[in-house]
């Protein structure tokens, strides 16, 4: 039987190529785009990784993009919290075959769609191979997205590195708080020793920044580390500001994005969104333009702009 990272693996890159692989990959070079996945993680809990998974879907689901938040954060599954919503079926029931796909899938009222989690998930290295088929195939449902948000579990585990492999961008989550850096940089290092890919689109964002200084050099330490004793390359993506409108957004389980659109976090995950893109965006120059850069130039219908 196959362990767990390899199971997990195994099933991200099939999530798309099933049985009309060989037509999406000539889609793909036709020019069609292909499911981006994104997964965020941490060395440690307590860094804000579920807030930014979240707010970071509805960014881009803001810029026009059809997003899908899976929340793989293993038994303590947090997605639904920071929406505010209570899930009726989660990923334990796709797993034992009690609902599919389309029945765990949830619309929500802020333009994505969420998977929810469920510690049942963690056993997924137990399954039988009829049941991992079987799963493999349901997660072909997610393949409708322009965007895959995976908001994993903190700290370490086969499951994680496995999310890091099969992603096209893995984005580390710290703070500046001493044990928030130590924990980030162990799970850089666990990400450089156990994969052999070099090149695994590793980005840090530095979170709760007292100022602009600050972010820049935590992540400057991190990223001079990596590249110089674990040869690896670590992208400074961004960084968030502290700001109060987080914490007010948590506590009435609503994301940022949501109640303060304007305040420092918002436009910081709006930065953020930019530079994963490689569009400029200017605060000046309004969500509008910023919208159209993203689009490619035409805003979708309906966008208040």
């Amino acid at each position: 039987m196959a362990d767990q990272a390899e199971t997990l693996r195994e099933i991200m890159k099939n999530k798309i190529a099933l049985p009309e692989a060989s037509t999406a990959a000539r889609d793909a070079d036709a020019g069609e785009t292909k499911t981006r996945i994104i997964t965020i993680t941490s060395g440690k809990g307590g860094v804000g990784k579920t807030n930014i998974s979240t707010n970071l879907a509805i960014a881009y689901a803001q810029a026009g993009k059809k997003v899908i938040l899976m929340d793989a954060d293993l038994g303590l599954a947090n997605v639904n919290v920071v929406l505010g919503i209570i899930p009726q079926y989660n990923l334990y029931h796709l797993i034992r075959k009690q609902k599919a796909m389309s029945d765990i899938i949830m619309d929500t009222n802020y333009g994505i769609r969420i998977v929810a989690g469920a510690s049942g998930f963690a056993k997924i290295a137990n399954l039988t191979e009829e049941e991992r088929k079987s799963f493999v195939s349901e997660l072909s449902e997610l393949s409708n997205a322009d965007i895959i948000i995976i908001d994993t579990s903190a700290g370490v585990s086969n499951n994680v590195l496995s999310f890091v492999e099969a992603a096209d961008e893995a984005l580390i989550i710290t703070t500046p708080e001493p044990t928030a850096i130590t924990d980030a940089y162990g799970i850089i290092k666990i990400i450089a020793t156990e994969m052999d890919k070099q090149n695994l689109g590793l980005k840090l964002i530095v979170n709760r920044v007292k100022s602009v200084v600050e972010g820049r050099k935590v992540a400057e330490r991190m990223i001079t580390i990596a590249g110089q004793f674990l040869n690896l390359k670590v992208d400074y993506l961004g960084y968030i500001y502290e700001d109060p409108a987080v914490q007010n957004a948590v506590l009435r389980q609503k994301p940022f994005m949501i109640l303060d659109p304007k305040g420092k976090a918002s436009i910081c995950l709006r930065h953020i969104v930019s530079r994963l893109e490689k569009v400029e965006y200017r605060d000046g120059s309004g969500i509008g333009s910023f919208l159209r850069k993203l689009l490619g130039g035409k805003p979708r219908p309906g966008m208040d702009i």
